[in-house]
């Protein structure tokens, strides 16, 4: 299987990009080809790796989805020139040389099986945030296991997928844009794991760090609802959603911001409609996460 790796930057930690490639030019078997896409920035120096990286610069920061996209069509249209494609953050670095072969072997040894999420760890302490871990029973990060999601910038994802569903939603910009691919993925009938033997090194960082995070991540929700779940239960999930952000208690800023984004989520175009069907609603809940949660 041909693997190919897909990182977006801002420019703005040459260090860790050019650590990050060289873990994945240090991986076993056969070279990983890397698309580097600069989003809405200039690349840094990736001398001394030009027979891996292809560098792409965009005029403006399309934002994680468009930037991620961008990567794959220039591995051909939906990807096609590879069978595997990472998509890795540019400030990770993959903790061994063996992970392109694990997911060559896993993606051989099941037909069905469409996306791989890798586990996250802090490279000072080896911690996984229970965020990282893309199920509801989190306890456990070195437990691989199904999953109904995916983590971003730590995955690999058969480009068949991305050929017979699309790609990440554009419009998204920043949050949710993982779920949206993967409820269409399993929606058309692939799998998705959570392998806690592959793993990316990433600092421990807050996902409200990005001065956008309430607004974003509350548009995106009703975005992704109104796009793929059946119109029943559209207000369910947004119901038990508001509830969790509620209980959570954030500040009055914060609330704020994400009420703005919730309104803004229905009165803005999402993209299209195509609810999954009730049969792969069944099937997520089946796999221990139903789309209300």
């Amino acid at each position: 299987m041909k693997v190919g790796a897909v990182i977006i930057t801002m420019g703005n930690r040459p260090e860790e990009l050019r650590a990050l490639i060289d873990s994945v030019a240090k991986q076993d078997g056969d070279p990983v080809q890397v698309v580097v896409v600069g989003n809405g920035s200039p690349v840094p120096d990736v001398t001394g790796f030009s027979s891996v990286v292809r560098t792409v610069e965009l005029p403006e920061n399309l934002g994680i989805p468009g930037g991620r996209n961008v990567g794959i069509e220039a591995f051909g249209d939906g990807g096609r020139d590879v069978d595997v494609l990472l998509f890795l953050d540019d400030d990770g670095l993959l903790a061994r040389t063996d992970t392109a072969e694990l997911c060559r072997e896993a993606f051989a040894a099941d037909p069905a099986l469409g996306i791989v999420s890798f586990r996250i760890a802090d490279p000072e302490t080896g911690e996984t945030q229970r965020r990282h871990v893309p199920r509801l029973r989190a306890a456990d990060p070195m437990r691989s296991s199904r999953v109904t999601t995916f983590l971003g910038g730590a995955n690999a994802v058969r480009t068949e997928v991305l050929q017979q569903v699309g790609g990440l939603p554009d419009e998204f910009f920043y949050a949710h844009e993982e779920t949206d691919l993967a409820w269409r993925a399993l929606d058309a009938g692939w799998m998705i794991d959570y392998r806690s033997d592959m793993v990316l090194y990433h600092p421990t960082t807050a996902p409200s760090r990005h001065a956008v995070y309430h607004r974003m991540v509350a548009r995106n929700r009703v975005w992704l609802a109104r796009r793929n779940l059946p119109a029943p239960l559209v207000p369910v999930y947004l119901g038990v959603w508001m509830l969790l952000t509620l209980a959570r208690r954030p500040s009055r800023p914060a609330l704020k911001a994400w009420f703005g984004g919730f309104r803004e989520g229905w009165s803005t175009p999402c993209g299209p409609r195509r609810p999954m069907k009730w049969r792969t609603v069944w099937r997520l809940t089946r796999l221990g996460r139903p789309p209300v949660i």
